[in-house]
């Protein structure tokens, strides 16, 4: 399906080169941006996640990576 937004001359040029240069169409080119601000906020998210949690459960999450990390894989 296919639709129409509405945008200024400006900014319809705007992206229009903007896609040109990367050798994408417009509509290639505004999916890229969508993804990009699709993975900014979730990286953003995480870094709010990680500010969040307490050095107790830092400690306890390194503690446990460094346990699995030193396991030692077996066929039994």
């Amino acid at each position: 399906m296919v639709t129409s937004i509405r945008v200024s001359n400006e900014l319809r040029d705007r992206l229009r080169a903007q896609a040109a240069r990367e050798g994408l169409t417009l509509g290639a080119y505004l999916a890229r941006l969508a993804d990009a601000e699709d993975r900014r906020e979730r990286l953003q998210s995480l870094k709010a996640t990680i500010a969040a949690t307490s050095s107790v459960e830092i400690a306890t999450h390194s503690a446990e990576s460094a346990e699995w990390e030193s396991a030692e894989l077996a066929d039994q």
